[in-house]
């Protein structure tokens, strides 16, 4: 294996900087309160909402420390509330609130030119490519 290969590194750099553009971006919308580590969150819930935090830290692959604390941030917010589960009382699961599914739809258009932008002068093969060999890196480096 060539010792000179680059991707972790354009990886990090990619990340860091789709981050602060991204932030612009929700800022341009109107969404100033999220960030976009919290937008991981609030994507997954608006895919399913009310789902145990153990479940929420699967899908965002985020520490359950680290989830923890974000979550006690969106819920200081008013954009998160986490509640005892109904049918198990020693779980909480974790449901948008009125006020964030409003922003839903300004942040699906954020998120759009994001990936507009981000993808900009690729072809559907190469983004297809792009994604596959990700999924593949990404299963690479999870514990197995």
């Amino acid at each position: 294996m060539n010792s000179t290969r680059e991707g972790g590194n354009l990886v990090s750099k990619v990340h860091q900087i789709s981050g602060r553009v991204f932030a612009r971006i929700l800022k341009e919308h109107g969404i100033d309160e999220l960030n976009p580590a919290q937008g991981r969150i609030l994507y997954v819930l608006w895919m399913e909402d009310a789902i145990t935090q153990a479940e929420l830290a699967a899908r965002t692959k985020l520490d359950k420390s680290t989830l923890t604390l974000m979550l006690d941030r969106l819920e200081e917010q008013g954009q998160i509330v986490r509640e005892r589960d109904p049918e198990d009382s020693r779980r909480r699961l974790v449901r948008t609130t009125e006020r964030n599914r409003a922003l839903h739809g300004a942040y699906a258009l954020a998120s759009e030119e994001m990936n507009a932008l981000f993808y900009r002068g690729l072809s559907e093969s190469e983004i297809d490519a792009f994604e596959q060999t990700l999924l593949k890196i990404l299963s690479n480096l999870e514990p197995s």
